[in-house]
Order: structure tokens, then C-alpha cells, then sequence
């Protein structure tokens, strides 16, 4: 395994920014912060924290994928830890392809917009828990920050 200890524990600390930065949004949101009575600001204020939760999480699938990036660069995991199309059929891709990081970036958007896998499989349970994890925080962000927005509009 080639994790490195420095990427992940910024990474993670990343995703616990991310976790902390919907909480007080939330928290804004259900208390009344300065925020939540100028629907431009709310909007904002989510879609900031929503990337977040994209950028942070797209990081750490690359991180720790198949036993991180580097282990993915020098060789082919004996494992996946998610399904990638091209993976799955040798015609998708050329010969050797390897994820890099744009499609963890995909799998994290399409994760935060469609709460769900889309064309990418979490295999291993930490990668099932982390993505459900990411779902939340998305619909948490986009469902209560919209839902104020429109009530603040009206």
C-alpha cells in the first residue's frame, strides 16, 4: 500500500471540514444565521459548501482507492475498491487504463447530484459507507438550503 500518511490525514481533514461546514449551515439554517434571510447569500453559502463536499470526497476516493494514487500509477490493485465501466469492458478503454483523478472527481459530483452511484460501483464496504455518507451531506445541503431559499424568495 502506498497511502500516504500526510495526503490522508489532509484529505480526511478535508472531509471533516466539509462534515463541520454543513453543520453550522444547518445549524444556521434551523436557528436563523446572518445568512439565511438574503436567498443570494443562502445560495451562496450552500453551493460553497456543497463543492465542498465534491472536492473533498472526489480527494478521497483518489486517495485511498485500490491503496491510493501511487499504488494505482506503479501497479493494478489486486482489488478495486470501485467499478469503473472501463473496467469492466476492455472496449470502453484503451489497454492499461487506470482511473486518474478527473474520474473521482466525476464520481463524486454524480454522487452529490443524484445521491446514488451512477456509472461508477463502490465494491468495498468503506467505499459504500463513504458514499452514503456523501449523499447525505448532499441532500442535507441541497434539500434544506433550496427549501429556505424559496421561502426567503416568497
Amino acid at each position: 500500500m502506498y497511502l500516504h500518511p500526510r495526503i490522508l490525514i489532509a484529505t480526511i481533514v478535508l472531509v471533516l471540514g466539509t462534515l463541520w461546514s454543513t453543520g453550522l449551515l444547518i445549524d444556521d439554517l434551523i436557528h436563523g444565521g446572518p445568512e439565511t434571510n438574503s436567498a443570494d447569500d443562502l445560495l451562496a453559502a450552500g453551493t460553497a459548501v456543497w463543492f465542498s463536499n465534491i472536492i473533498a470526497f472526489a480527494l478521497l476516493y483518489w486517495e485511498v482507492d485500490g491503496g491510493g494514487a501511487a499504488a494505482r500509477a506503479h501497479r493494478i490493485p489486486d482489488y478495486d475498491d470501485f467499478a469503473f465501466p472501463q473496467q469492466s469492458n476492455p472496449r470502453l478503454a484503451r489497454p492499461g487504463w487506470r482511473p486518474r483523478f478527473v474520474d473521482y472527481l466525476y464520481l463524486g459530483f454524480t454522487n452529490a447530484t443524484a445521491f446514488s452511484p451512477t456509472d461508477v460501483m463502490p465494491l468495498a464496504p468503506w467505499a459504500k459507507l463513504t458514499m452514503a455518507v456523501q449523499s447525505f451531506i448532499s441532500i442535507a445541503i441541497l434539500g434544506l438550503v433550496i427549501a429556505r431559499a424559496v421561502n426567503v424568495f416568497t
